[in-house]
């Protein structure tokens, strides 16, 4: 009887091992601010408010522009607030956009610790809502 049980409790245990879980998708996809931003606005306003695209291509009945923007030097400081150097900001990214300019999504290519976050880019082009 104790043998039956041993190999019982064995095999359950090796095919639990076995099982496979799919993530959810929010877990799978990382948060894209910018994109959450951005996503269904025409690309002329996201040009206007930060300078023209350095190109573009057609892909899959889509139009791709590469951007690149957002330079900044920034003063780095250490704990204690001594000056360590300086750093050079930008945020490099591609718009996609459909056949009537409107942004489809936003795939950051390029992006650097920000002053107050992770994300340079985030920062920049998705800046948090003012309180008014």
């Amino acid at each position: 009887m104790n043998i039956r049980l041993i190999t019982t409790a064995g095999l359950l245990l090796a095919l639990a091992g076995c099982t496979t879980t799919t993530p959810s998708l929010p877990s799978i996809a990382a948060s894209n601010p910018v994109q959450d931003r951005w996503q269904g606005q025409s690309a002329g306003r996201f040009f206007a408010a930060y300078g023209p695209p350095i190109s573009d291509r057609d892909e899959g009945g889509n139009r791709v522009y590469t951007w690149r923007g957002g330079y900044k030097n920034v003063t780095v400081t250490d704990k204690k607030g001594a000056k360590k150097g300086k750093l050079f900001l930008s945020c490099k990214a591609d718009i996609v956009t459909n056949q009537s300019y409107e942004i489809r999504a936003i795939h950051i290519l390029s992006d650097q610790p920000g002053t107050n976050g992770s994300s340079y880019c985030a920062e920049l082009l998705a800046p948090p809502e003012k309180a008014s």
